[in-house]
């Protein structure tokens, strides 16, 4: 038997936790296939057949892929999925959509946000806000998960995998694409960026979220991030929520500018190798979780920091 690996991309390129997916799939020794979906494009399927670790790319090419909805591409899985003892993604909101479809469809256990792969099925999982680690075992047939990127390595990109298209059935007539809207920016994606910038509520508008937070992200070369409260409060966009309930990241450098720790909050950036806070209430849980923290005004050194960066 074999691993498949659904492969996300946003149309040019795969997503750089396709890699870390592949490595995760690498703990059951046996090849590992990755999946891609696409429509009248070859580029997508090549860069997946140079990561090291995958024997072979599926490359299903059909018009309803131009713009994949989880129905099509569940639908598609589910005439696969028998030939395969795991089926797995990085765990990401597009993964989050297509696998607990094809787990309900094959009867079986959906396993998500896989932290650790152990022996015999056992996968270590995050429960209470990531406060609490849980060790669970599946005895399915298939399994069927998704792996939290940061927790494994990216593989390499030295691999010459065989690359085989793939019959792909009729589309799902229910539900139809109608539009997208995306953020265009020149800085790096959030959940990949090795410098984040985040910032909360106590910012008190999205006026002065961006003036105070994006002259220093420019600076650093580093994405934007936000607390569900900054979210919520109307002051960045959903698509930059860190957090439980939005994108986890693992940073070399993470910043906290405003932010107060809540569990919900750090338990989507608590990976990040280093942590600076800066906030005015010197007893902010988020000091908790930094490794150099700045009780200051942020509205003063912000900016004093943003300009020793010159």
């Amino acid at each position: 038997m074999s691993t498949l690996v659904l492969a996300e991309h946003n149309g040019q390129q795969l997503h750089n936790e396709v890699r870390h997916a592949v490595s995760a799939a690498q703990h059951w020794g046996q090849p590992v296939h990755l999946l891609v979906v696409v429509y009248q494009s070859e580029q997508i399927a090549k860069q997946a057949a140079t990561i090291d670790g995958v024997t072979e790319v599926l490359h299903a090419n059909a018009p309803q892929f131009e713009h994949p909805l989880a129905e099509d591409v569940s639908k598609l899985i589910d005439t696969l999925v028998t030939d395969y003892e795991v089926v797995m993604a990085a765990h990401t909101s597009f993964s989050r959509n297509v696998l607990p479809r094809v787990a309900a469809v094959a009867d079986v256990a959906m396993i998500s946000d896989v932290l650790a792969i152990q022996p015999d099925n056992h996968y270590v999982r995050a429960i209470y806000a990531g406060n609490v680690h849980t060790t669970i075992q599946s005895h399915d047939a298939t399994q069927i998960l998704t792996v939290r990127g940061s927790k494994f390595t990216a593989a390499e990109l030295n691999g010459q995998a065989e690359i085989t298209a793939v019959s792909v059935p009729e589309p799902f007539t229910k539900t139809r694409w109608i539009s997208e809207s995306r953020i265009e920016s020149d800085r790096p994606a959030l959940n990949s960026a090795k410098v984040v910038v985040s910032g909360g509520r106590s910012l008190g508008s999205a006026e002065k979220f961006d003036a105070l937070l994006n002259p220093l992200a420019e600076k650093l070369g580093a994405a934007l991030g936000a607390t569900r409260a900054a979210v919520d409060a109307g002051y960045a966009p959903n698509e930059i929520q860190v957090g439980q309930t939005g994108v986890t990241v693992a940073p070399e450098l993470y910043f906290a500018v405003g932010v107060s720790g809540a569990v919900q909050h750090t338990a989507g950036m608590k990976d990040s190798r280093i942590v600076v806070a800066i906030n005015q209430d010197p007893d902010a849980p988020i000091f908790q979780v930094a490794d150099y923290g700045l009780v200051a005004d942020l509205f003063d050194a912000v900016p004093s920091l943003t300009n020793a960066l010159s």
